[in-house]
């Protein structure tokens, strides 16, 4: 006799890989590339509201979530501002664009 079920239990799915933390000098090295792109008036300003905003949660809540999180969240702007551009620039109508906190979630 078998200690184990018959049935065939549903698997239990895996859960979702935690993406790896951003090296230490990530914001910085990060900043800098802002600071070189040609949209620096706008982004760092921003990026530096949302990284004191990021730093104040964190020690807040003892998590550096927040903190891996803005810079997660920059780099995927500045990695996708090219293809932008490009969209930008072949002058097709963009007016039906959706806000980027859409497509990677809303920040608190």
């Amino acid at each position: 006799m078998s200690a184990q079920p018959e049935e065939a239990s549903p698997a239990t799915p895996a859960p979702a890989p935690t993406p790896a933390p951003p090296e230490p000098a990530a914001a910085a090295r990060l900043l800098a590339l802002l600071r070189a792109d040609h949209r620096a008036a706008a982004w760092v300003p921003a990026f530096e509201r949302d990284w004191a905003r990021a730093l104040d949660d964190a020690a807040h809540s003892f998590s550096l979530a927040p903190a891996h999180e803005v810079v997660r969240t920059w780099r995927a702007r500045l990695a996708t501002a090219p293809a932008v551009d490009a969209f930008r620039a072949g002058g097709c109508d963009d007016s039906d664009g959706i806000d980027l906190d859409q497509v990677l979630g809303a920040r608190a």
